[in-house]
């Protein structure tokens, strides 16, 4: 019975008072499928029910990655045949996500290497999140003909200053330090020190809460050093507090130095539609009053991204034919008419149940 749940791709167990989830796909970063959610759901149901559980950790297999985010291949071969698969795959995904959220118990998100998409959704969510030396966190929708999602058009959104919009327009990777500064975890821990926090938050006694939890964490705690966002957050307030993608571009090229010109660089490679409509998202995240409107929001995207050329021809270019040439349709921010972007924003049916 144990060698096969080494083999599930989702692996549960429970040790002492600390119930564990550990993604196990490491061949393929541990990306989510459709069943990895729902075993993931029934198990932080299982976890909140039971009175013998104080923490729920979750880990993903493999050195890696934590998570890398959804499999968008199969998400595309479900776009193509038509079949119910990505949206059902969407819609079970962002409930999770909420429910993480909203979780009755201390849930601790280990997101120790790759972090991406889906990842972000799992880990940053949490009360309790981990970062090591080793993570790489990156929202890179814009760059598959896509746009963040997972929830990130609340959690970008609230980031300080326009940290936010700079990592959802870019999709860059970044590391603890800037991971950190953007609200998306809460403590930095060495790599080795994994291990101890789940023997450590194991032996915590059944009533134990929050409070018990960051004591742990915090006593295993370093400094990650400075954050490269926050040492460029002057040229990014400057350059991304504009209202439309054309403003953005516009300010980068007015800009001296590295930081700015690499920025273009990166944008100018990214989907036109997907900026215009990411930046739209991520300005509605900052109005919403909570993250059930942005995960709705969200949905309601996602119904529309099926029927965008650019979200087959991203992935394509990615994991597909990985020429890494995407032919974006339009090709310009200023050929995207305001019309398609507003029809992403037409209200998801029916509506996510949280």
């Amino acid at each position: 019975m144990r060698d096969e749940a080494q083999h599930s791709e989702v692996i549960v167990e429970r040790r002492a008072s600390a119930g564990i989830i550990r993604l196990n796909r490491p061949r393929a970063l541990n990306s989510l499928t459709l069943d990895m959610v729902r075993s993931f759901a029934a198990a932080m149901d299982d976890f909140a029910a039971d009175a013998n559980i104080a923490t729920v950790v979750v880990s993903g297999e493999g050195e890696r990655g934590f998570c890398a985010g959804g499999d968008i291949r199969a998400l595309h071969e479900s776009g193509r045949a038509g079949s119910d698969l990505a949206m059902t795959f969407w819609r079970e995904e962002f409930r999770l996500n909420h429910r993480i959220a909203t979780y009755p118990k201390p849930y601790v998100a280990l997101m120790d290497g790759i972090t991406m998409g889906g990842g972000v959704g799992l880990g940053s969510h949490g009360r309790h999140r981990v970062v090591t030396e080793r993570t790489k966190l990156a929202m890179p929708e814009t760059g598959i003909g896509y746009f963040p999602d997972v929830g990130a058009t609340w959690l970008l959104a609230h980031a300080p200053g326009e940290a936010g919009s700079w990592m959802g327009l870019t999709g860059q990777t970044v590391d603890a330090s800037d991971i950190l500064y953007a609200g998306l975890a809460d403590h930095h821990i060495a790599s080795f020190r994994l291990p101890d926090i789940i023997d450590t938050l194991a032996e915590l006694p059944r009533n134990a809460g929050p409070r018990d939890v960051e004591a742990v964490l915090k006593n295993l705690s370093s400094d990650p050093g400075a954050s490269a966002i926050k040492s460029n957050r002057d040229l990014i307030e400057r350059c991304f507090h504009f209202g439309t993608v054309e403003e953005i571009i516009d300010a980068l090229e007015k800009e001296p130095g590295d930081f700015a010109a690499e920025t273009l660089r990166i944008i100018q490679t990214r989907s036109p539609t997907s900026l215009k409509l990411a930046l739209r998202l991520l300005r509605q995240g900052r109005q919403s009053r909570n993250l059930a409107e942005c995960l709705n929001r969200e949905l309601g995207a996602c119904q529309q991204i099926l029927k965008s050329p650019d979200f087959y021809e991203g992935i394509r270019a990615a994991i597909i034919d990985k020429d890494r040439n995407p032919r974006w349709t339009p090709a310009t921010p200023e050929a995207v008419d305001q019309a398609a972007i507003d029809a992403f924003l037409r209200p998801a049916e029916p509506p996510l149940a949280l």
